[in-house]
């Protein structure tokens, strides 16, 4: 359990150890929760004492009477304000005026509870000024992950595209100085090195989106009854380009009643990524088999290539974000390491399974399984 430290700050030893006796034994629960939220009271009979307890150790609630000897409950209020802390400020007080609660309000008590309460009437109050306190944290929390992310995405963005950028600078000065002629033709192999890397960067940054928007929550989505031969027989004509050039064959077994509510990009991105990784990463004149199978309960993709495959403890990095299996045969093979990773967030939006079974040398398969609800 998760355990709030509560600053009791009131002149009246009684109500100081009221507190703490209610709150002794009280938790509290919310369904968004793992844990529940357990108290350990602290007590102060003045403002000043107060301030060195929040000075030593600050608290996460504050129960705040206003009439106090010395400083007053409002000014200590005011000092805490100044001080943005990350606590939540209750007033508890007989002598509310509509002007000390305004006051009080602005300068951010979370609420009042009058004296004399009752036991429910305080942990009633507790309740909801911890559900306040939690939901602020989580917000601030989700904040600076977002920067976090925001950072993170910059980073990669700027390492991963500079190689690529100092390239193209580099055959642009070659051709600008025309230093191996005044022939286009001798300068063709650079052009074509160039619109690669161009190629390359392009889909990097695609797929830095679709990771960062899948991250964040921010993808929106269009599911509807969606036709995924037709989708399956569109990511075939996009590989089949660079399946030719490698002299690769595609064989396709696609049931034409496929059918799954879905949103039609993300369903490409799955199979585009799947496809395009077998014909990537298979051997001149090798081979892919496609399959989609559909039963009454889950729609069935499988992705079998001929190609290098990979080892049995390399398996589990392929899913991981900005990883590539680093050998003699894939050092030539662009990539951005993000594929997979997107692709099995894609899968598993449709609550479905990704597997993979691989051999060195002898290829590789991968399963994709959609459930139909």
């Amino acid at each position: 359990m998760d355990s709030l430290k509560v600053l009791v700050v009131d002149d009246e030893p009684g109500i100081r150890s009221g507190v703490s006796r209610i709150l002794k034994n009280f938790s509290i629960g919310f369904p968004f929760m793992e844990d529940d939220f357990t108290y350990k009271v602290v007590e102060a009979e003045t403002g000043e004492k107060a301030l060195d307890i929040i000075n030593q150790n600050v608290p996460d609630i504050i129960l705040l009477d206003n009439k106090l000897p010395g400083i007053q409950g409002i000014d200590l209020l005011d000092k805490i304000s100044k001080m943005h802390l990350d606590t939540a400020v209750m007033m508890i007080t007989s002598y509310a005026s509509l002007d000390i609660a305004v006051k009080a309000t602005k300068l951010g008590a979370y609420n009042f509870v009058p004296k004399p309460f009752t036991p429910n009437e305080l942990k009633s109050a507790i309740e909801n000024i911890s559900k306040h306190l939690y939901l602020k944290r989580m917000t601030s929390k989700m904040k600076e992950e977002g920067k976090q992310i925001r950072f993170q995405f910059l980073s990669v963005l700027s390492h991963e595209l500079k190689s690529p950028l100092n390239a193209i600078e580099g055959y642009l000065k070659i051709m600008e100085e025309k230093q191996v002629g005044d022939n286009i033709d001798d300068y063709m192999s650079m052009i074509e090195r160039s619109l690669i890397r161009i190629k390359g960067m392009r889909k990097l940054i695609m797929d830095m989106l679709d990771l960062t928007n899948l991250e964040s929550g921010k993808k929106s989505r269009n599911l509807h009854k969606t036709d995924l031969s037709l989708i399956a027989k569109m990511a075939i004509d996009t590989v089949k380009p660079m399946a030719i050039q490698h002299n690769i064959k595609i064989n396709a077994s696609l049931d034409e009643d496929s059918f799954l509510l879905a949103d039609k990009d993300e369903i490409e991105i799955i199979l585009n990524n799947l496809l395009s990784n077998a014909v990537k990463y298979n051997k001149e004149n090798g081979e892919v088999n496609f399959v989609l199978k559909n039963t009454d309960k889950e729609v069935k993709i499988i992705v079998q290539d001929s190609g290098i495959g990979i080892k049995e403890e390399d398996i589990p990095k392929l899913f991981e974000e900005f990883s590539r299996i680093k050998t003699s045969e894939t050092r030539n093979i662009a990539g951005t390491g993000l594929g997979l990773s997107i692709t099995k967030k894609m899968v598993q939006l449709y609550n479905g399974s990704i597997d993979v079974e691989s051999k060195p040398g002898q290829g590789t398969k991968f399963t994709v399984i959609l459930p139909l609800n």
